[in-house]
């Protein structure tokens, strides 16, 4: 099935310049009955404070706002808080603004972006993206299949987020929360809780040291949501092994190095033996500390963590800075008894993980069909 190729910009209207500035006297009203979107979509409800740079919109039913910085698209409605880091599109009519969001989230969007330092889509490029346009009536009936799908793999998302929530939950009221230490739990240096290992990069010059079995691990592998690091994309040779570093099963990676603050602190558990760069710190639990105890202290310290780093927007943590980062050391017996309920949750959102991993595949299946014409 064959439908006309159309510019975006001829289909929806842009109404960026419709944003009426927040004055002083707005803000008794917000009370927290509206959403607020940014760069990356649904902050939260806005409450009681206000970022420099908020817009507040008159919305109707049925907007669709698109990042600037991060470009998604996200289907709102009703009348929401909007900072100036998204575009707002409202239907001229000849579109469905649900199968406009679906067809954006499903295209790569790289050729329409600009800038290096800050990356972003402006207003001209975003009216310029091609957009398949069927009969109205069928783009209804694509989002309509697509909103069903789309619902099954958001609770499967949420029932992990559940899950992690639960575990938070139980490490708080068994420990307290690490940072404050309500419970007075002694307080040690990293440096005496585990060893810590930083990475290394073979030498790019010798392509003998790459293409072997040995995992080389990122700092993409740690940015994840998962609790367990990402498979690598590139491995190392026994040679490439031999200069670089490795730690075993039951270690913690710990993000040291980054481009954006927010990544400082990131941390996942490695379930096998690995080897990583140089923007990785990895700890090595020592014998009075367990390892899932050890990572889950680490995710659940991580602003401890980052007031360790250099200030900057870039941010870092040197080896011997993490070292000396003191992090609480309640007895063994406690961190076993934890260790057996994480266990278990584990367990249990690694068979979520699985579920949402096929959903969201049948998601993506759907969208390539639905944008061909074979759904």
């Amino acid at each position: 099935m064959s439908w006309p190729s159309v510019k975006l910009g001829d289909i929806v209207e842009n109404c960026s310049s419709k944003r009426i500035p927040l004055k002083q006297a707005d803000r008794a009203e917000r009370n927290g009955d509206y959403r607020y979107y940014g760069a990356s979509g649904v902050i939260d409800y806005v409450d009681d404070y206000l970022f420099d740079g908020d817009y507040l919109l008159i919305g109707e039913d049925g907007n669709n706002l698109i990042s600037r910085s991060t470009p998604i698209a996200f289907h709102a409605s009703g009348k929401f808080w909007v900072n100036n880091h998204a575009h707002v599109l409202t239907s001229s009519g000849k579109a469905d603004l649900g199968f406009i969001s679906y067809y954006i989230n499903s295209i790569n969007l790289e050729p329409y972006i600009t800038g290096s330092a800050q990356p972003k889509l402006n207003k001209s490029n975003l009216e310029a993206i091609k957009i398949p346009l069927p009969p109205l009536v069928e783009q209804k009936r694509i989002a309509e299949i697509l909103d069903k799908a789309d619902a099954i793999r958001r609770k499967r998302q949420q029932t992990i987020q559940l899950a992690d929530d639960f575990l938070r939950s139980v490490f708080q009221d068994m420990f307290g929360d690490p940072v404050s230490n309500p419970k007075g739990w002694d307080l040690k240096p990293i440096k005496e809780l585990a060893k810590v290992t930083t990475g290394n990069t073979p030498a790019r010059k010798v392509p003998e040291y790459f293409g072997g079995e040995m995992e080389w691990i990122k700092s993409d592998n740690i940015n994840t949501p998962y609790h367990i690091l990402t498979t690598a994309k590139e491995y190392l040779s026994v040679e490439g092994i031999n200069v670089s570093r490795t730690v075993p099963k039951g270690s913690t990676l710990i993000t040291c190095i980054a481009g954006s603050f927010d990544c400082i602190g990131n941390a996942a558990y490695t379930d096998r033996e690995v080897a990583f760069n140089q923007q990785i710190n990895a700890l090595t639990p020592k014998e009075s500390v367990l390892s899932w105890f050890l990572y889950a202290l680490i995710v659940f310290s991580k602003k401890t963590i980052q007031n360790a780093s250099t200030n900057s927007m870039k941010g870092m943590i040197s080896k011997g800075k993490l070292e000396e980062v003191k992090l609480i050391h309640p007895p063994i017996e406690l961190q076993r008894k934890f260790e057996e309920i994480f266990d278990k949750q584990i367990t249990s959102v690694n068979r979520l993980n699985e579920s949402f991993f096929h959903t969201s595949k049948m998601f993506n299946s759907l969208s390539q069909k639905a944008f061909t014409g074979k759904l």
